[in-house]
């Protein structure tokens, strides 16, 4: 049988009728196998489900044979150990390391002291052919987060990861990600996959299967599937039966493919789950479950995210063992290397203002023959996407737009032709906001503020990666003032060398617009407050000769209060 989804699983209906609806109405060879064992065998495997033992029975079908469950190679945990130089380093030398780094790992209480980190590929010792790959690249040192996050991952431990933009961390998951499925049995055709990678956006898990196939590139038998919406679905069930180490996907779409039978969590020994909090805001926390809650239950599990919020950290209470918590820099705010601008703009005339300074930056790069600068300019509805990459156009300016109204195949177009040219600036909703790293962009301007101080961090963060610097300009009117106010107070924070910290997450975020709505709704009671008083004195002021008793009044006396 393929994989149920939970409506059916925990269905009232006859398990027998039940049994035939999943096995006779998929008609490929996947499925289309009879049912093995009496009814109850069925309902023993019923029960087992319910307990949450579902999956070695649940996706047994994937292969022709009615025994393949007991026939899934065990998952092989590598016994890995870096250099004789690193395992010498005493306590004190970790430390120096740690903090010549900025880098930050902690374990729960009684837990092993996490892998001292490690600042060459060579100590790693990493499987050959990646470290031909590495060498391939040019990649000589590792960033911080993958100094530590690499030795944690390769020891087989879990991982809680959060590090700024443009730190490195796909490299940091995906080299041990390779490493651990190199050491497993083969892949057989109709086995499920080795390793899964969950990301939320199509352009995130492109940008990850990239960076898979790069250090995957001198393995000709690697198979690696990226599984995403908007792209020809066919070609992936193909690509999953046909069998793969590892896959990439965006949570609901990998979800169809399993309800289909495409494809099997039987096998899976390593996830990674990226971006994790853009992931819950985006509503794929029932699939994330969903899926965690059926693999088997050796596995290990990395888990990055660029912010912390609660309902991370109870995420990662529920699915990780243990793990070691690896913070690198200045976690959820703007990065020092990156000069933020502030400018206050009428809303009609936000588009002038963005022309007017991007001609200028032309004129300058023409002038000092160098090309334009790659430039992001984000705003906030997809209508003005496309409206002010064309305004940007009329002016002879090389721009594109980036939006989810956009099909799968324009969106690529639009990224390959600002990664390698002609297009320079690319005019983008918060799609691009995340896990869009496009090597020397140079300027970021928010032409509309996003809703909260999270969003904004990662719209900036798509310059300035990398240790290189980079320029934010954000057009703001009296309707972001809260945000501003925010964003002023990293800035100061940043400037000072304080460490800036600012609750993320759907709570926080309710709580922020709570707070929004009482600002809103005090400033009102203010105006009605300082408007009621100033008529009371007016009125006072030019009629109180009126309030006065008739006696003692001289004829004609109120004749000057008509006066004007």
């Amino acid at each position: 049988m393929s994989y149920v989804p939970p409506h059916l699983r925990n269905s009232s209906a006859n398990p027998v009728s039940a049994a035939k609806t999943l096995v006779n109405g998929n008609s490929d060879h996947f499925l289309s196998k009879q049912l093995n064992g009496s009814y109850s065998q069925f309902a023993s495997a019923k029960s087992n489900n319910n307990n949450g033992n579902s999956i070695n029975l649940w996706n047994a079908g994937s292969r022709s044979s009615g025994n393949y469950a007991s026939s899934v190679p065990e998952p092989v945990s590598p016994q890995w150990q870096p250099s004789d130089r690193v395992m010498q380093l005493n306590a004190e030398q970790v430390k120096e390391v740690c903090m010549r780094l900025n880098v930050d790992a902690t374990v729960p209480p009684d837990s092993q002291p996490a892998p001292a980190p490690i600042e060459s590929f060579t100590d790693m010792n990493l499987h050959a052919s990646i470290m031909k790959d590495i060498a391939f690249h040019g990649y000589t040192t590792p960033t911080s987060i993958q100094a530590q996050a690499m030795p944690v991952a390769l020891s087989g431990r879990d991982l809680l990861g959060c590090a700024e933009t443009g730190s490195g961390k796909t490299a940091a998951f995906t080299i041990p990600m390779i490493q651990h499925c190199l050491a497993q049995p083969p892949i057989r055709r109709g086995d499920g996959p080795l390793a899964l990678v969950l990301a939320p956006t199509r352009e995130l898990a492109q940008q990850i299967e990239k960076e898979v196939k790069a250090f995957s590139r001198s393995l000709d038998s690697f198979k690696t599937a990226i599984v995403v919406g908007g792209t020809n679905i066919s070609e992936q069930r193909s690509e999953l039966r046909a069998g793969v180490s590892i896959v990439v996907a965006t949570p609901g779409r990998f979800i169809d493919h399993l309800q289909q039978g495409n494809t099997s969590l039987l096998r899976i020994s390593f996830v990674i789950l990226d971006e994790a909090d853009r992931m819950l805001d985006m509503g794929f926390e029932p699939q994330i479950r969903e899926v965690m809650q059926s693999i088997p239950k050796k596995h290990q599990t990395l888990l990055f995210s660029a912010t912390m919020p609660v309902e991370i950290e109870e995420l990662a209470q529920e699915y990780l063992t243990d793990p070691v918590r690896i913070k690198v820099g200045k976690v959820s705010s703007p990065t020092a290397n990156v000069s933020q601008v502030l400018e206050k703009v009428p809303e009609n005339e936000k588009i002038d203002r963005l022309l007017d300074m991007l001609v200028e930056a032309a004129a300058q790069s023409q002038k000092c023959s160098h090309s334009f600068p790659l430039t992001i300019v984000f705003v906030e509805r997809k209508s003005r996407c496309d409206e002010v990459a064309d305004a940007l156009i009329q002016q002879g300016l090389q721009a594109a737009s980036l939006h989810g109204g956009r099909s799968q195949s324009e969106r690529e177009a639009a990224l390959h032709d600002f990664r390698h040219g002609p297009t320079r600036i690319l005019v983008a909703t918060d799609v691009a906001s995340r896990g869009l790293d496009v090597t020397g962009v140079a300027h970021v301007i928010n032409l509309d503020l996003p809703k909260t101080m999270e969003d904004y961090v990662h719209r900036i963060g798509r310059t300035g990666r990398a240790g290189s610097t980079g320029q934010a300009t954000s057009f703001y009117t009296d309707r972001d003032m809260f945000l501003v106010a925010q964003i002023k107070k990293a800035i100061q924070d940043v400037e000072s060398g304080n460490s800036l910290t600012f609750a993320t997450g759907k709570t926080a975020r309710r709580k922020e617009r709570e707070a929004i709505a009482a600002s809103k709704d005090s400033k009102l009671t203010l105006s009605k407050l300082s408007l009621v008083g100033s008529t009371a004195i007016n009125v006072e002021d030019k009629y109180r000769h009126m309030m006065v008793p008739a006696v003692g009044r001289k004829e004609g006396s109120a004749d000057d209060a008509w006066d004007d």
